[in-house]
Parts: C-alpha cells; sequence; structure tokens
C-alpha cells in the first residue's frame, strides 16, 4: 500500500539548489498500521456512542467537579456544622431568636481545624484518588482527540454529524478506510466480525463463562436459598485478574500469554493464578472501609432528591448487571443489547406483576391504610397550623409515611395484568431470546420467577448490593473464585483461537455451529465433541442468527452458511403464518408460546420463496430487524422443543417395561 504522496517528475532544477522535498499525506500515513486495534476500535465506538469530544471532555470535567464537592460536602457535613446551635441546644451566638445560616456553618478555617487525623488520612486518599482520576482525564483527552481526528480526516464526519449516523453507517465507512489505509496490515479487509471482535473480546470471554456457569458465584444466602452474585466492583476486579494486570493471561489486549497454551503448564499456572487471586482479595479488603464509606455517600446523595420526589421508584424494576450479562449475545455491542432489554422491561414487568402472593396483599394493604391514614391526619394538621410540623419528628415520620404508601402501593397487584403467565413469559423471550430449559411451562411456578428476579431486579436490591460489595468482593474471591483457579486457566486454554488480523479470541464468539453447536437447536444432525465444547441454551445459535439479522451484508463462513440460511427460510415461512403489520411483533407472534413446536411444514415451506427475499435487508433496531429476529428465536425454540419432547418420550420408551402376551 502506497503510502506517500507520488512526487511529479521535474526536468529543470529547482532554484532551492535542486532540492526536493517529499512531504508525507497525513491523512493517510497517520493510520496506516495501528498496532492497539482493540483500544483504537473500542474509543471509535465510545466516540459515536457518547456524541464526540466535546460531550466527553464536560462529562470528563464535571466528574472530577462532583468528586471535589462530595468530598467538601462530607467533610462539611462532619466538622463544618455546629449541631447544637442546629438542633436548638443552645442558643446561636448572636442570641437571636431564629436561628440562620451564618450561625450554623462554621467558616472554612473552623472547619478545617475540626478535622480529626481519621479525617485527615481520608482527605489524603481523596486527593490521591482525584489526581489519579485527573491523570486518567488527561489520558483520555489525548486518545480521544486522535480519534477527533480520525472521524474528521479518514471517516470525513464532523463531530455535528454523529447523531445523524448509526453505529452501522460509521462501520461501513470505516471497512472503507481500511481498504485504502490498511489500519490492520494483516488483512486487507475487516470484516463486520472483525471489528466485533476487536471491541467485544473481553466482553465475548465474560458471556461465554457466565454460560458455561465459571461466572458469577452462586451464593447460599440463609431464607434467600442461591443468590447470583455480580456487582460492577466485583465485575471490576474480574476483569483485573483476567486482563488488565501485569500478570493476567492476556501478555497484549489481543494476545493470550503462550504459556496457557500448554496443557503440561495447567498446574503450576493455575497455583500462580490462585495466588494473585488472594493478592487481590487482600488489597480488596484493606482498601474496603474507605470504598463501603464512599459508597455509601455517594449513593446518598445520587438517591437523595429520587426519594424525596418519587421514592417509589426504588421498587422499579431493572435489569440486573448478571441479567445483562446472561442475555447478551456473543458479539453484541452495548447500544444493541439495551435498546434489545429496553423493548423487554415493560413484558419484564407485567410478567412478574402477574404473580401475586393472597397473604402479602392482604397485609400490604392493611399497612397502606394505616400508613396513609396517619399521613392524612398530619398532612391535614399541618393545613390547618404550619406550626404542627415544627414539633420534634413530626416530619421525619412524615417522610418515612409517605416512602412506605409509595413502596407499598408499587408493590401491589395490577389487576389490569393477563394472568397467563405462560403467554406473558413467552412476550419477553420475543426480545431476550434466551430461556433456560428447566422454564418451559413452568412459567407459573415460584422457583422460575425466583430466578427471573435474578435478571429482573428492584432498584432497591440493586441499591444495596452496590454499597455492600466493597464488604463482599474479598469475600467472594477468596472462597469462590480462588478454588476455580485451574477451572479459569483450562477454560482459556480450551476456549481461545488464534484469528488472522484480529489476534486470540473466544472460540464460542466465533459463532461455529459445527463446534459449539448444541444438537438439541438444530433440525439436521451435528456432531458436537463433547458437552463441555457445547454452548448452553442455544447461545451459539442465537448469537449467529442475530448477528446476521444486525449485519446483513456479514457473509458467515461456509461451515455455518447452511444453517444461517436455513434458520432464513423456516422463520420467513413463520411469518407468512402472522402476515400482520411488523411493527406489531408481540401480536403476531402471541398466539406461539415458547416450548410448542410449529408443526405446519407444508404450509410453511410453500410461502418460503416469497419471504425469503424480505428477511434481513435492514440492518440495526428498525422495526423489520426486531421482527425478524423475534421470528429466528421463535423457530430455534420450536426446534429445541420438538427435539427436547422427542429425546423425553424415546427414553420414556426405553425406560418402560414390555407387558409379556398372555
Amino acid at each position: 500500500m502506497q503510502n506517500y504522496a507520488s512526487l511529479q517528475e521535474t526536468h529543470e532544477p529547482d532554484e532551492e539548489g535542486g532540492v526536493l522535498v517529499h512531504v508525507a499525506e497525513p491523512s493517510r500515513a497517520r493510520w496506516n498500521h495501528i498496532e492497539d486495534l482493540d483500544s483504537f476500535f473500542s474509543r471509535m465506538y465510545q466516540y459515536h456512542q457518547r456524541h464526540g469530544l466535546y460531550c466527553m471532555l464536560l462529562q470528563e470535567v464535571l466528574e472530577l467537579i462532583q468528586f471535589v464537592f462530595i468530598v467538601v460536602l462530607t467533610a462539611y457535613v462532619f466538622h463544618g456544622i455546629n449541631y447544637p446551635v442546629l438542633f436548638k441546644d443552645i442558643p446561636p451566638p448572636t442570641n437571636a431568636t431564629k436561628v440562620t445560616l451564618h450561625d450554623v456553618v462554621l467558616p472554612f478555617g473552623d472547619c478545617v481545624s475540626n478535622f480529626s487525623a481519621l479525617t485527615w488520612i481520608a482527605l489524603i486518599i481523596a486527593i490521591i484518588v482525584w489526581i489519579l482520576k485527573l491523570i486518567r482525564g488527561v489520558y483520555h483527552f489525548f486518545h480521544f482527540w486522535d480519534i477527533k481526528q480520525f472521524y474528521n480526516t479518514a471517516l470525513k464526519i464532523e463531530d455535528g454529524e454523529l447523531d445523524n449516523l448509526t453505529w452501522h453507517e460509521v462501520q461501513t465507512k470505516v471497512r472503507t478506510v481500511q481498504i485504502e489505509q490498511q489500519m490492520c496490515i494483516h488483512k486487507r479487509e475487516l470484516s463486520e466480525l472483525d471489528i466485533y471482535h476487536r471491541i467485544l473480546r473481553q466482553q465475548n470471554y465474560l458471556v461465554a463463562m457466565v454460560n458455561k456457569r465459571l461466572l458469577p458465584p452462586r451464593l447460599k444466602v440463609p431464607f434467600l436459598g442461591e443468590v447470583v452474585y455480580w456487582t460492577s466492583g466485583l465485575r471490576l476486579n474480574i476483569q483485573l485478574l483476567f486482563f488488565w494486570s501485569p500478570w493476567s493471561p492476556f501478555e497484549h489486549p489481543w494476545h493470550l500469554r503462550e504459556e496457557y497454551k500448554k496443557p503440561n503448564l495447567r498446574h503450576e499456572l493455575a497455583n500462580q493464578f490462585a495466588k494473585h487471586i488472594l493478592w487481590l482479595a487482600l488489597a480488596n479488603l484493606v482498601f474496603a472501609p474507605i470504598i463501603f464509606l464512599w459508597q455509601i455517600l455517594y449513593a446518598f446523595f445520587s438517591y437523595a432528591a429520587i426519594i424525596r420526589k418519587e421514592p417509589s421508584l426504588l421498587a422499579v424494576r431493572r435489569w440486573s448487571l448478571y441479567g445483562r450479562l446472561y442475555l447478551r449475545h456473543f458479539n453484541e455491542l452495548e447500544h444493541e443489547l439495551q435498546a434489545r432489554l429496553t423493548r423487554a422491561h415493560r413484558p419484564a414487568s407485567k410478567y412478574l406483576a402477574a404473580f401475586t402472593s393472597p397473604l402479602g396483599t392482604i397485609i400490604s394493604e392493611n399497612i397502606g391504610f394505616y400508613a396513609t391514614s396517619f399521613l392524612a391526619v398530619l398532612v391535614g394538621l399541618s393545613i390547618i397550623d404550619e406550626d404542627v410540623l415544627t414539633v420534634e419528628h413530626v416530619l421525619t415520620i412524615m417522610t418515612v409515611l409517605t416512602v412506605a404508601v409509595a413502596l407499598l402501593r408499587s408493590l401491589a397487584p395490577d389487576e389490569t395484568t393477563s394472568s397467563d403467565l405462560e403467554d406473558l413469559l413467552t412476550k419477553v423471550v420475543l426480545h431476550t431470546h434466551y430461556l433456560p430449559t428447566d422454564w418451559v411451562g413452568q412459567a407459573h411456578t415460584a422457583r422460575v420467577r425466583k430466578e427471573f428476579e435474578q435478571l429482573f431486579q428492584y432498584g432497591f436490591v440493586s441499591l444495596l448490593e452496590t454499597i455492600l460489595s466493597p464488604l463482599l468482593t474479598p469475600y467472594i474471591l477468596w472462597r469462590h473464585i480462588h478454588p476455580r483457579a485451574i477451572e479459569i486457566v483450562d477454560f482459556f486454554r480450551n476456549f481461545t483461537v488464534s484469528v488472522v488480523g484480529v489476534g486470540d479470541v473466544c472460540s464460542f464468539a466465533q459463532m461455529d455451529v459445527r463446534k459449539h453447536g448444541n444438537p438439541e437447536w438444530h433440525e439436521e444432525e451435528i456432531s458436537v465433541p463433547d458437552q463441555y465444547s457445547q454452548c448452553e441454551d442455544g447461545k451459539v445459535e442465537l448469537s449467529l442468527v442475530h448477528f446476521k439479522c444486525t449485519n446483513p451484508s456479514w457473509k458467515p463462513p461456509d461451515s455455518v452458511q447452511a444453517f444461517v440460511k436455513n434458520v432464513q427460510n423456516q422463520s420467513s415461512m413463520i411469518a407468512s403464518l402472522s402476515n400482520q403489520d411488523p411493527t406489531r411483533m408481540e401480536e403476531s407472534l402471541g398466539a406461539w408460546r415458547i416450548g410448542e413446536p410449529c408443526t405446519d411444514g407444508a404450509m410453511l415451506r410453500r410461502s418460503a420463496e416469497y419471504h425469503t427475499s424480505r428477511m434481513w435487508t435492514n440492518e440495526g433496531n428498525s422495526p423489520m430487524s426486531i421482527r425478524d429476529m423475534a421470528l429466528n428465536a421463535t423457530y430455534l425454540h420450536s426446534i429445541h422443543s420438538n427435539r427436547t419432547e422427542n429425546r423425553v418420550r424415546n427414553t420414556a420408551q426405553e425406560t418402560t417395561p414390555l407387558l409379556s402376551n398372555r
């Protein structure tokens, strides 16, 4: 590839003595052979999703200011308030009848003079953390300045145009620039999958580990049973262990250390890895008090306004971090996952709202009646005479009662929700695409409800997990991650493949249904080496068709082309049965339930050719592509249901004793 501008031939010497000046073309030479394409493509994706350099810079600056604000405000709360005067235990220094802010808030110098040794230590640590955050912000600024130049010069996209372009349009431009400038010198052209591999290399490993139940830890909690524990703090530690630290299995972001690929070193590597886990657990234990205090303060300042204005928001459900990881496809970008889970939020809420506890409903209704009555009396008295609010603890009682009433109201059963739980869960799966095998036909059971709540939890549960994470993470690393060190080492060795132009990636993320597929998700018989190599819950199959649906111009490898084409044809046939408005997907597919086979194959095949041309012609999250993926998931779940039903029937026949003829 020529990286420099051509020089025109000249016959006459230059006035400067015949010196020819070779000038490189900046826009071409600068982006040739980028060594760390993982970081480059990841920043390029963030740059688009976060709306350009100036939005990102503003966010970084405001985060630094917010950190200082929390530290200063906390210091003043503990040392800068004259609480005896505030609570009227003593008269104000001015002997006035009314307490003013000047009487309560101490001058800055007096506040500093009240600092204890512990406060000074905490303040020094906070200053160090702030400086590190500042350095990180400056580091990010210079890197994203380069990304800005790439967008402006190579892609010809100005910051003001970012919101008018989808990621797939940006990605198409990047693939064109690759041909011109050879950012990756190992391949002339980059496919959509190559770019996704670069951005999602680490995420794909985590998704695979969740699928194989290597992560996250499952705790046995008294009165609660099995609880899946996965918080942002634990995730950060896992990423540090696996990818970021000097002792991690990855030597570079794109290369697994060679020793991890050798089976004869597995025990030695496992012992080393186990020691690293213990050291990390010890570091977490040392810093746990400081981080725990910070989490409390940050949560208090973040949620104070929410609780005051709308306390019921804490009882609103959201997808947990574990749910986002479990439901994520291989090679699915964050905005694609977010859009899918956003569409699933309403049907998921309706599904859980359909569960009612008669005993709990009776108790909550009565408690709500008493709380509302007390609150109404206090509000009425305060309207008659506002001096009622000055009575000790009255305002506190009113606040607590308001929060209680809001929470109880949000927990009350919705009488307008359908009671057909199988139908409600099916509508959820049309968007989430995943359904554990043992959930089929069990949507009405408490077990399935409890397991689903691990994926879709209350806001206050997420808040509680975040606050307690600094205290629990050291224990989790020691008791649950440390014993599985050899399994982690084996996982990286067994499920890492080298891809030209990409580096070492998780083999599951290649979406090779012949290598990692599950036979029960295929209409035709396939041979898979063993159970260990199979992905659970149809993860590879569903990820493959999802990637094709969101990247219609991508050409699958020959080894999976037949599978993709078959799913394309069969899901087109299912579409012909509904023949309704594509935007009304749930109504179109509502008659079918997860776990029920689609048996009218003759009718399906007759209309295949007509609908095949319509499939996968739209990218992104258009109504048609959303419906297409729902149809793909419908068809694959139908195959799984058929295969599972046949296996159970055959097993029953084999174990049934023969009756002797008499």
